[in-house]
This record gives structure tokens, sequence and C-alpha cells, in this order.
């Protein structure tokens, strides 16, 4: 297990770091629209989570490339990965096709969703213009899952930092109106944050097209053709992840929904701690992702050992950050809310919530690179299962029932979605420990 710690380090870091990366373009857009005011702000972060919560059912469609690319690579069948890859892309554009349609729809819906009237003013167009973005932020997920599936990482990372930099850029000129142009607001952002994401993924396939060209069979020697059976095996393997996902952030969002019946003081220690606890969660959700490439690995060249090692290396990496995490969550809460408010009884709120965060820490580490992990080998049904009962069965309505029944406010809502990454992080743990002593299976 020791040898196999090195590659999973060199291969989650960057990975982990190109995440915060991602995370970091949400927070800039929001601090740069501030002057413009709350309805702005509060538009161009509604709109950022509703459109990401459509997009990440493609990113979970597209997490099956992980499992396909990464064990044809680790059997050294390049002209496989490269098969798999094409049938990414045409998945991608179907998929931008079907979530578009969704998100229009969703454009539609708004009036009904009893959005403020000035903040409704900017949300439309906001949302409106961030759909031209979207062949660009499939096209870049795919060249991500397969760059990350042969283990070229650091490109990603760089990719980030470029992206957040054209971000930055744009957003200063079109949003206040800069080198000669008008001041287009939250549409500026809009445009900006479409152009970030199409230099990530110019920048991402200029590498993929350079990386395969040092390999022994390059993108020409493959055709590029129609290739229905893959992108049903795709799907397949996929849909789950993306349900899955759909599951984890919803309840989430069910969460802060719930809050907003609260007092004010407790809805803002919910975001503030939200924020702080999903910054955090960037660290096991790079974990999760080499430890879906690494298995693979080596499922691909027929190791069972070695992907076994490779799955429990990845669990102690995560306990071990969630362990730090947890540790500072419960000694210097105050240190880390303060940045975000001065207001008492926000502080205090959010100092209970963090007690609270500290406690799942360690499970939620383990359900998440559990789930990477069973993706290596192909199993995306029971994470997705896992996910519905412990999290929409068992955690929320207790999180319900704690709020409101037993009057524990916010409390109440995290103590219950703690009990349900309790559960399903010990349930996954178990399956993969069973999974992975059963003998290899390729999903390719």
């Amino acid at each position: 297990m020791r040898r196999e710690l090195g590659p999973m380090l060199r291969l989650a870091l960057p990975v982990i770091a190109a995440d915060f990366g991602w995370i970091s373009m949400g927070l800039v857009d929001t601090l740069m629209v501030g002057p413009l005011g709350p309805a702005a702000i509060g538009a161009v972060g509604t709109g950022s989570i509703l459109y990401m919560a459509v997009m990440m059912l493609g990113f979970g469609v597209l997490f099956a490339l992980d499992t396909f690319v990464s064990q044809n690579f680790g059997a050294g069948r390049m002209a496989e990965c490269h098969r798999w890859l094409f049938a990414g892309v045409q998945l991608a554009a179907l998929l931008t096709v079907g979530l578009t349609a969704l998100s229009i729809a969703l454009l539609g819906a708004l009036p009904a969703l009893g959005q403020h009237p000035e903040v409704l003013a900017h949300l439309e167009p906001y949302l409106w213009h961030l759909l031209w973005g979207t062949p660009a932020l499939l096209a870049y997920q795919v060249a991500r899952r397969y760059l990350q599936a042969v283990h070229v990482v650091r490109p990603i990372m760089y990719g980030l930092v470029l992206a957040n930099l054209v971000n930055v850029a744009v957003n200063w000129v079109l949003i206040h109106g800069h080198l000669g142009l008008p001041a287009y607001g939250v549409v500026g952002a809009a445009w900006a944050t479409a152009a970030s994401r199409g230099a990530l993924a110019v920048f991402l396939w200029i590498v993929l097209i350079h990386v395969s060209r040092e390999s022994r069979s390059g993108l020409r020697d493959v055709p590029f053709q129609w290739d229905p059976a893959r992108i049903q095996a795709l799907v397949r393997l996929g849909a789950p992840a993306a349900l899955q996902i759909l599951l984890e952030v919803g309840v989430f969002a069910a969460a802060s929904a719930l809050a907003g019946r609260i007092a004010p003081a407790a809805v803002a220690a919910h975001q503030i701690v939200l924020n702080v606890v999903g910054a955090i969660f960037m660290v096991p959700y790079g974990i999760s992702s080499a430890a879906a490439v690494r298995v693979g690995h080596a499922i691909g060249r027929g190791d069972p050992r070695g992907a076994r090692h490779a799955g429990w290396v990845a669990l102690w990496m995560a306990l071990c950050a969630m362990s730090v995490s947890a540790t500072l969550f419960a000694t210097a809460p105050g240190a880390l809310l303060w940045p975000f408010t001065d207001d008492p009884e926000v502080l205090r709120a959010g100092v209970g919530l963090l007690l609270i965060a500290a406690v799942f820490q360690l499970f939620d580490g383990l359900q998440t690179v559990s789930t990477g992990a069973l993706r290596g080998l192909g199993e995306t049904k029971l994470p997705m299962i896992a996910n519905l009962i412990g999290h929409w069965g068992i955690g929320l309505p207790i999180a319900y029932v704690l709020c409101f029944q037993y009057g524990w406010g916010a409390q109440g809502l995290w103590a219950g979605l703690a009990v349900g990454l309790i559960l399903i992080g010990g349930v996954l743990t178990g399956v993969w420990h069973w999974r992975s002593l059963g003998p290899p299976s390729a999903a390719a």
C-alpha cells in the first residue's frame, strides 16, 4: 500500500487544486457584481446554483468516462481509450441539446418560483446568457475526465488558473464597462463565465491532442464515427452517478429551502457554514476522482489486489484530511466564521453548526471516496441507492422533525444531514470492502 501512496498523491493533489480553482470562479463573480447591489448579487448567486444543478446531471453521466478510459489505459489499449473519448464527445453533444432545453424550461418557470421582482429582473437575462457556455462546459468535462483517466492532471490545474484569469479580466471589462465598452452588468458576468469556460475547454483539448500524439495510437489512428453502443454504455453507467450527485446536491438545496423559514441569523449561519463545508469538500472530492482512476487502472491490468490497495489508500487519505477539518471545526470555529461576518448572533449559530459538521466530516470523506473507488470498479448504482435512502429517506425527515417539531432550528437541520451522511459513509465503505474482495470485472 505504501507504493500506491505516491501515485495517488501525484494524481489527487492537482485535481484538488483544480477543484478549488473551479469554485473560486463563482466567488469572483459574486464579488465583482457586488457594487451593482443586493439584487444583482442574489441573481448571480441563485442563477449559478440553478444552472449548475442542471449541468451536474451531464457531469455525472460523463463520469462514466473515468471507468472506461482508465480501465483500458490500465490494460494498455490506447485505441480503445480514444474510441471512448469520441463516444464521450458525441454524448456531450446530445447532452448539450437536452440540458439546454431543460435550462430554457427552468427559465420559463422562474416567475413561479417566488423570486423577488428585482432579483428576477437580473436573474432571467443572466441565466439566458449563461447558456451560451454550455457546449464549452461539457467539452471541458469530456477532456478533463479523459486526461485524469490517462494520468495527465497538472494541465487541468493550469487550465483552471487560465480560466480564472479570463473570468476576472472579462468581468472587469463587461460588468462595469471599461476599454470603451458599455456596462453590461450581470449579463457581462454571464459572458465572462461563458468566455472563461470556452478558454478552459480549448486549452484542455489542445493538451489532449498533444498528449495523444505521444501515445502508440494517436487520435487520427481511430476513425471518428457514430457509436451508439458506446454512448448507451456510458449512459447506463453514468446515469446512476448523475442521479447520485443530484440526490446529494439536492438534499443540501432542500435544507437551504427549509432554512429560509427560520430566523434570519440562523439562515445566514447556515449559508456561511455551507460555504465553509463546501470548500473543504473539494479535498475528498479530488481524492475520489483519483481513486476512480487508480482503481480503474488496476482493474484494466487484471490486478484486483492493486485495485483494493488503491481504494484503501484513497480512503485513508480522506480520513487524514477530514480529521484535520473536523479538528478545526471543533477547536477554532470562530476563526473560520469571522471573515464572513461579525454579527454576534450569526457567529453563535455558526459555531453550533460547525460543531455538528465536525461530527460528520470523517463520514463525508468516506462516502465521497468510496463512491469514486466503486466507480473505478464500474459500480454506480449502489451509491445512488445509498444516497436516496440515507439522505432522502432518513436524513432529511429527521432534519425536518428536529428543526420544526423539536424547535432545534438550523442545528436540527444539520443534525439530520449528519445522520444521513454517517449512514451513507458507513454503508458505502462496507460496500467497497465487499466489492473489492471479488474478482476483477472490467466494465469496458
